[in-house]
């Protein structure tokens, strides 16, 4: 995919994955931003496929000519030589994803370790320039994460010599920034991402600290980070978009004496508007001593809406690092979107983090590319592009009446393993088997499994955290003539066999409070949701839920010192409600019970991965 913005698109021009096309002036001396009212020149979605460009946003743009474009195989321009504080190309633009990090501060929307290994493997697939792993020194779970995404992920070199950068965040002292550069040493590009408060109303509030001497630490830690041994350096000065700007220069140019290599400008809150974060960067880029030294980069909250507005006007105005997350998932109301560039990924986040895309969402939602109308349906029997501006084939997805292999009960394990690969999944041995015995089950019951039963599946089996309990059998009885009872006998991780029974206002609720009996870990329920994964009586349902320890166990914020509680989600699926539902709160309570294993070691006090507010 690609997003480009240019008066003169060559026929047949494709990138594969984003770009954004623009000129290097678009901010001339008087700094007078671009209208969104004039069509002179157009932002274009290209796909993967050479077809004609589809204009999505107008925008004015002097002598437009030149073409930004990010992490793509332009068929005309390959990747340029990765060096930390500059590209080679002054029209590429780096895409950091932070989905691992930022994405991962949504509430319940924890990752396991091997979660995160997998999404970090897509992101490297998709061709990401920076992965942030996460948050070292929060947990020893979380730098375990980061140290096996950089050991693997970080040493995997394509054909073209590819490996994406691996980075870690940490506050500005010197306990973060070792734990960083322990985890991400081992990879080829290692990069440590520290940050530091600038606006006034934090060094009042939160840190309590004059202007000299967050001056000084920023830069002694800057310099220390590359006294590791790290030639890859960025610093971010959280609440840039409401600091003074002066201020805001002034460090930003001693962190670029101290040796950082990109400086990375968020709007922490959400702050700005498209012309005013535009603004902000092409001001730093004319006022900044040494801006030329380094790589520009933003990172945009979304709690005006503006997220992916800000961060393409902030391209336009000279950054070429763009900082990013699948589905825009993050702290609040979340950051700029990556979802449109990297459609295959949407939905393997959605599952690991809980966190669903609408059903109407451009482009990756559920109803995208469904049609429903007589009309409708008369005009794509016709001709696709009746109803259809881009193809989910485009994009990266698969209409299932399309995808070659129709899967049901007489199928083997070859066919099953042949769907898994042309779904993106590679899997064999044990894994396979775990799958192909959940997949002859729903075969037996449905006439026909489609292509979302076996990724329901997929993600039921194979991605769920480290199993602490797992269900043996559940039988409930209900209806409208007395309460609900439910019998769960569940698995220790020893094998042995623990049953109880419970009534309850329904079966769901008298199973779940069966299931607290047996594993005796005081939660409350937050949220609980269940979707029919395809159409008819017969459908897999998948069952998410959210839920919070209420043993008084509390996870801290650094800054502020403010208890808060963590939250952890989980999902299940299965054709039968119950079970689904069970799957899901064993899922959510074994994420719980092995976070609260591994917060238990060693890690520094008042650290806990809530905290990675930073930056964003």
């Amino acid at each position: 995919m690609a997003i480009s913005l240019s008066s003169n698109l060559l026929p047949g021009t494709v990138a594969t994955n984003a770009a954004v096309s623009t000129t290097s002036n678009l901010f001339p001396q008087t700094r007078s931003l671009p209208s969104l009212a004039s069509p002179k020149s157009t932002f274009y979605l290209l796909s993967s496929t050479p077809s004609k460009p589809i204009p999505i946003l107008h925008t004015t743009a002097a002598a437009a000519a030149a073409t930004i474009y990010c992490c793509s195989f332009h068929p005309r321009r390959n990747r340029p030589e990765y060096i930390p504080n500059r590209i080679p190309d002054p029209n590429y633009v780096r895409i950091f994803d932070t989905t691992l990090r930022d994405g991962e501060q949504s509430p319940g929307a924890s990752m396991t370790p091997k979660q995160k290994l997998e999404i970090a493997r897509q992101l490297s697939r998709l061709g990401v320039d920076v992965i942030e792993a996460g948050f070292p020194a929060a947990s020893s779970a979380d730098f375990e994460a980061v140290k096996k995404i950089a050991t693997d992920i970080g040493n995997t070199v394509d054909d073209e010599g590819y490996v994406p950068v691996i980075c870690g965040l940490s506050r500005c002292r010197k306990g973060d920034i070792d734990a960083v550069w322990d985890a991400v040493r081992h990879a080829k590009r290692p990069r440590i991402h520290t940050f530091i408060a600038t606006s006034d109303i934090h060094m009042k509030h939160k840190l309590n600290m004059t202007r000299e001497e967050v001056v000084e630490i920023a830069t002694s830690m800057v310099r220390y980070a590359r006294s590791l041994g790290c030639d890859d350096v960025e610093f971010s000065p959280e609440d840039a978009a409401r600091s003074e700007k002066e201020f805001l220069y002034h460090i930003l140019g001693e962190v670029i004496k101290a040796g950082a290599t990109t400086l990375n400008i968020p709007d922490t809150v959400g702050y700005t508007v498209m012309n005013e974060f535009g603004q902000l960067i092409a001001d730093i880029k004319s006022n900044t001593p040494g801006i030329e030294n380094v790589v520009i980069s933003t990172h945009c909250q979304n709690d005006l809406g503006l997220s992916t507005s800000n961060t393409i006007a902030g391209a336009c105005a000279g950054a070429r690092q763009v900082e990013v997350t699948i589905n825009g998932i993050g702290e609040r109301a979340g950051n700029a979107s990556l979802e449109e560039v990297v459609m295959t990924l949407c939905k393997m986040v959605a599952e690991y983090t809980g966190l669903q895309v609408q059903h109407h969402k451009a482009i990756v939602g559920a109803n995208a590319f469904k049609h429903e109308s007589g009309i409708h349906q008369h005009g794509m029997l016709k001709h696709k592009s009746t109803y259809e501006i881009m193809s989910p084939e485009d994009i990266g997805l698969h209409r299932e009446n399309e995808s070659g292999l129709v899967l049901g009960k007489l199928s083997g394990r070859h066919a099953l393993q042949k769907k898994l690969e042309q779904l993106g999944y590679n899997f064999e041995g044990k894994e396979l088997d775990n799958v192909f015995h959940r997949f002859k089950d729903v075969a037996e019951k449905k006439k026909h499994v489609s292509d979302e039963d076996i990724e329901a599946l997929v993600v039921d089996e194979l991605f769920q955290p480290e199993t602490v309990w797992s269900l043996g059998h559940v039988q409930v009885t209900c209806g409208t003539l007395g309460l609900s009872t439910a019998t769960v006998k569940l698995i220790d991780p020893d094998g042995k066999e623990h049953v109880d029974c419970s009534v309850g206002a329904g079966p769901v609720d008298a199973a779940y409070k069966a299931v607290d009996l047996i594993v005796k870990v005081p939660v409350t329920l937050l949220e609980y949701s269940m979707a029919a994964v395809t159409e008819g009586i017969d459908a897999i349902a998948t069952t998410r839920v959210l839920v919070r320890l209420d043993n008084g166990s509390r996870s801290t914020y650094e800054m502020t010192e403010e208890a808060v509680k963590r939250t952890y989600s989980g999902s299940g699926s299965e054709m039968d409600i119950v079970v689904s539902s069970i799957r899901a709160y064993l899922s959510a309570l074994n994420k719980l019970l092995g976070y609260s294993k591994k917060s238990s070691s060693k890690v520094e006090a008042g650290n806990s991965h809530a905290t990675a507010a930073a930056s964003s």
